[in-house]
């Protein structure tokens, strides 16, 4: 019975060099000031540190799949993925990555063993959440399990709250009818049994209006299973009853970081179902505060204090996904 270890991290601000030559004249404009100074050897120490907490997961043995954000390009996800092998020498990382028109050149993108999970060429989407000005895509994939099923997995990366969280709420209303839209488009094509697994940076709450009315995610797991709408079991909910989450805002917590699982993957008997009970917050020694409050030490960089013992300013989330054999 084979078992899936599924993560989600947010890398804060994972770019190439200063000067590389795999930056847009575009995005090199908008981000001239902030990457000043960003020379390779920052670069891959923040590889080398995010590389160090990847092969932490899964008990030491690495994710079997990882969605990332907040990368500039394939050249980083590569050397990434490179990084994590160097630790894990049983892991060869394949990408799914999507070159987004964000206006700064930050990606969505899936790090996968390919040895257990293949992606499928014909069902990877890069869906654009309209807005005025660019942001990230969401990054839809399919991958073919070792049972030879297809799963289809969401990548998020939505509108930040910069600016004010009730003035760019409606970005986020978008990205999440975007989100619901094509989850139902998935269940018409693929079929209505397929498993769906949605996660990501939300930039909302569980309890959100984008979360909750616009993408249909549920607290109650008997929602997702009730039919009807197509609506998203948010795995979330327990951790929002403890005091931490996966990222802190003037030291308040908030539960940014989600996983969802459509019905299929909620049912009991599903073929392919998620362990709602395995859900983590990934809090490593070493990558918080000791202070009186557990934030995540981040590496900075584009404008923000460098400390180069650190990691990101989110903490990575993880949860287990079983597969009849």
């Amino acid at each position: 019975m084979p078992t899936y270890y599924v993560a989600w991290w947010n890398v804060e601000n994972l770019f190439d060099e200063e000067n590389s030559p795999r930056r847009s004249e575009k995005v090199a404009r908008v981000i001239k000031k902030d990457i000043a100074g960003w020379t390779p050897q920052l670069r891959d120490r923040k590889i080398a540190r995010l590389a160090s907490v990847i092969a932490r997961m899964n008990d030491g043995a690495g994710p079997d799949l990882l969605g990332v954000c907040e990368v500039e390009n394939r050249f980083v996800l590569d050397r990434l993925a490179e990084a994590v092998h160097e630790l894990l020498p049983k892991r060869r990382y394949a990408v799914v990555h999507a070159d987004t028109g964000d206006a700064r050149g930050i990606d969505v993108a899936f790090l996968h063993d390919a040895g257990l999970l293949e992606a499928l060429p014909d069902r990877v989407f890069f869906h654009v959440v309209m807005r005025r000005t660019a942001t990230r895509e969401i990054v839809q994939a399919g991958f073919r399990t070792r049972g030879g099923r297809t799963w289809t997995v969401f990548g998020n990366h939505w509108p930040s709250r910069s600016g004010g969280a009730h003035e760019t709420a409606g970005y986020r209303h978008i990205a999440g009818e975007t989100l619901a839209f094509f989850h139902q488009r998935v269940l018409e094509t693929a079929g209505a049994d397929a498993p769906v697994l949605a996660m990501g940076d939300f930039n909302d709450e569980p309890f959100d209006p984008s979360m909750v009315t616009h993408a249909l995610g549920v607290r109650q797991r008997r929602r997702a299973l009730e039919g009807g709408a197509p609506r998203l079991w948010n795995l979330m909910w327990p951790a929002m009853g403890t005091p931490d989450g996966s990222f802190y805002y003037q030291d308040q917590p908030n539960m940014l970081d989600q996983f969802l699982a459509n019905a299929n993957m909620a049912r009991d008997d599903s073929p392919l179902r998620v362990d709602a009970e395995s859900v983590r917050i990934l809090k490593f020694p070493g990558t918080f505060d000791t202070g009186p409050y557990p934030r995540p030490v981040p590496f900075g960089g584009m404008g923000k204090k460098i400390n180069t013992d650190g990691f990101s300013d989110h903490f990575p989330i993880g949860v287990r996904v079983t597969e009849d054999g």
